[in-house]
């Protein structure tokens, strides 16, 4: 079987499902060419903290509606997929041989992050789709190591798919939507974009230090999580290949990567 790249993509909004004008709907609607054809995939949520790592094991996850204040056709959206309760006990024995301790959940569904984008690039929703949780107590260098440990799957045709957002400041939205890039977010995404494809690794685990105006575009890092567990889990030292860029409301980076 041929082996799998690990991808990461900006969700961004919920509304991105049902904007075909955005540059990021129109990316993930021709995303699915950047890849071989999955038998499973393992969405790593931004949307899903817990304590220690769970796996979601139901045979039909949910369609989870986790957002408020959104217009009724976005509660209207459902991701059928079915579920993959025997990678997500694989998951478990990989995870447990790293020395990381993991828990099935039998009645996870997936939420925004995993259907939103999910929608756009498998809309037939006939690929078997499970979700394992972040620790955002936890920092990069464990979400890395999270992802070595679940290389193998690459092997075993699951696309690990990590889903977050590489800027993510609501306050500091444009609302308005007039179209200015925010520079601080400009110079977050570019200097991401030149430490991603070059796999300097050690500058990315320590980008809270090194990277420009990290703090502003990360208040927090659960949205950024997901990527060090993409990263974790490619081919050490392969370049990334960055498969799509624009902004969103002035601020928000929908940058996407291909890890090799």
């Amino acid at each position: 079987m041929t082996r799998l790249p690990t991808v990461f993509v900006s969700h961004g909004s919920p509304m991105l499902t049902l904007e075909p004008d955005r540059p990021a709907h129109q990316f993930l609607r021709e995303a699915a060419r950047h890849w071989p054809q999955p038998k499973a995939i393992l969405a790593v949520s931004a949307h899903w903290e817990t304590e220690t790592p769970e796996i979601g094991a139901t045979p039909q996850p949910d369609t989870i509606h986790d957002f408020y204040g959104f217009p009724p056709a976005l509660y209207r959206q459902l991701y059928p997929a079915p579920g993959a309760p025997a990678v997500a006990a694989r998951i478990k024995t990989l995870l447990d041989a790293a020395g990381i301790p993991g828990r099935l959940d039998p009645e996870r569904g997936l939420d925004h992050g995993a259907w939103s984008p999910l929608k756009l690039i498998y809309p037939d929703a006939g690929i078997p789709v499970l979700q394992l949780s972040i620790q955002s107590h936890r920092d990069p260098a464990y979400h890395y190591a999270l992802g070595r440990a679940l290389a193998p799957l690459r092997d075993e045709g699951v696309l690990i798919f990590a889903t977050g957002s590489l800027t993510h400041n609501l306050r500091l939205l444009d609302r308005a939507d007039r179209g200015e890039i925010s520079p601080w977010a400009q110079a977050f995404a570019d200097w991401m974009a030149k430490k991603l494809t070059a796999r300097d690794d050690a500058a990315l685990l320590d980008y809270r230090r090194q990277a420009p105006h990290a703090a502003v575009n990360h208040p927090s890092d659960e949205h950024l999580l997901p990527l060090y567990v993409a990263l974790g889990a490619a081919t050490p030292d392969a370049s990334a290949e960055r498969l799509h860029a624009s902004f969103t409301l002035g601020a928000l980076a929908m940058d996407s990567y291909r890890f090799a």
